[in-house]
């Protein structure tokens, strides 16, 4: 063979086997990956081929639903029941636009395909069934969560509840809301609606329970109790604090304030949670300096992101300056943090200063109703000690009988909690956010905490208070957890 011949074959033969090694990469290296991508239609058509499984509450009573689409080549669609009370819980599940929350976290036992169910697919394929989702049992609890939604009402604002001796999630509510059911599929109107609400500068998707962070306001009072307390500034909440009054803040000239001058001079800790002074929290706070704040407030959480399974946004207490110390510790200056973290303070209070990991799966069951995974309750620290803890309760309880939160008030049963009325804007110049935090206790134990933030634009300013807007929807979920364990 002569040469030129002899470089053409041996080009030849390099494609050839080029071409071989590419087809055998592609079939067996990467098949995997793309037959299960999301640009592969194929995939996203088998994905809606079939009905998904269900979100599930109150141990069995399913909030999602599959519908049978028209004109289109994805056969089943999402519905919700009560979409916009529950989107916050189950986020939404769009042909179009994807998923959030447990609709995308849980989606592989939603839809079938997660590696937990390949014995029942194989099955399926001898016994000639067709495919099915598998379902998420969830701890949540519906006349809680109506008692929650309906209580925002038409107000901005959000509530969590939580077992606080399990860590589950009881309610968690955010208004405005939303109901993922109008773009679940992927026609005009879906877009519409999706384009409708991504415009809408109330932020109707926004959960505001996990993913909002507020000054927390006096709520955060009962952290910087437990702090003294935990660092031995005092031990008798019944005692002196040795507080002036006006407190100068330290390093400034600036005095701050107590609402309604009440008299907090030298208060206890009992009497300045009740009345809920700014001057005595705030000179705890610099007496304790930042850096033990900053240790007791993330005991309870605060600075570290949150899975319940759903991402929470970290709450922030802050490194700062003595100063702005001083107004973090009153739950003011860059203190942040979530409705789940208040209702995380209020739980680990409740019980006993055990802390428990919030969560809102339960169960996930097999499409045959057989269960596949059950939560294990978590303990994620000890924020205070017993001791402390039931000196905290004695104040919180004192708060709700002769304070500031006595709209929370329930016959028959012992309730603590602690109002809060936050300011924002430059110079306090919006409108403040009310809060509420509180626990129920009954003869069983403590079956509830809550945290409730109310931003209510239409109210008057000095009609803004934790007590008037907050407490009364705290009140209506605990009632509706108690009334349900009846």
């Amino acid at each position: 063979m002569n040469k030129p011949l002899r470089r053409i074959a041996i080009f030849c033969g390099v494609l050839i086997f080029a071409l071989l090694a590419r087809t055998n990469y592609l079939q067996y290296v990467k098949a995997d990956e793309l037959n299960t991508r999301d640009e592969n239609r194929r995939v996203r058509i088998e994905r809606y081929a079939h009905e998904r499984g269900n979100i599930i509450v109150d141990g069995g009573r399913a909030v999602t639903g599959s519908a049978e689409t028209e004109d289109s080549d994805f056969k089943y669609k999402r519905v919700w029941k009560n979409g916009p009370m529950w989107a916050p819980v189950t986020g939404y599940s769009s042909q179009a636009f994807g998923a959030t929350q447990l609709e995308s976290i849980e989606d592989g036992i939603l839809t079938g395909n997660d590696d937990q169910l390949f014995f029942d697919r194989t099955m399926s394929m001898f016994t000639g069934n067709k495919k099915q989702g598998g379902n998420i049992v969830t701890t949540l609890n519906s006349a809680a969560q109506k008692a929650a939604f309906e209580g925002l009402g038409d107000k901005k604002g959000a509530v969590a509840a939580i077992d606080p001796e399990t860590g589950a999630i009881l309610a968690l509510a955010s208004t405005p809301s939303y109901d993922p059911s109008t773009f679940a599929g992927n026609d005009k109107a879906d877009t519409k609606a999706w384009q409708s609400l991504l415009k809408d500068k109330d932020k109707p998707m926004l959960n505001r329970a996990l993913r909002e962070t507020y000054p927390p306001g006096s709520t955060f009072k009962v952290v910087t109790a437990a702090a003294a307390l935990e660092n031995g500034l005092y031990t008798d909440i019944d005692e002196d604090t040795k507080s002036p009054l006006p407190y100068k803040l330290p390093q400034s000239s600036d005095t701050l304030d107590n609402e309604g001058n009440i008299p907090c001079e030298n208060a206890s800790l009992r009497e300045a949670l009740r009345m809920s002074c700014n001057t005595v929290f705030g000179k705890i706070s610099d007496d304790l300096g930042n850096q033990k704040m900053i240790d007791e407030a993330n005991k309870f959480g605060f600075n570290e992101e949150i899975f319940t399974p759903v991402r929470s946004s970290a709450s922030i207490y802050p490194k700062d300056n003595r100063p702005q110390n001083a107004m973090a510790g009153i739950g003011q200056a860059s203190n942040r943090a979530t409705p789940l973290q208040m209702a995380m303070v209020a739980s680990a209070v409740a019980n006993d200063g055990k802390l428990m990991q919030p969560y809102m799966v339960a169960q996930r069951q097999a499409p045959n109703l057989d269960v596949i995974y059950t939560h294990e309750k978590e303990e994620l620290g000890r924020p205070l000690s017993g001791e402390n803890a039931q000196k905290l309760q004695q104040m919180m309880q004192t708060v709700v009988e002769t304070g500031t939160g006595q709209n929370a008030k329930i016959q028959g049963v012992t309730v603590g909690g602690k109002t809060g009325t936050a300011q924002h804007g430059l110079n306090n110049s919006e409108k403040p956010y009310a809060w509420f935090i509180s626990y129920a206790k009954t003869d069983s134990g403590s079956p509830v905490a809550v945290a409730v933030v109310v931003e209510d634009g239409k109210a008057l300013r000095d009609d803004i208070s934790g007590g008037g807007l907050a407490a009364p929807i705290a009140k209506a979920v605990m009632k509706a957890v108690i009334d349900s364990k009846k």
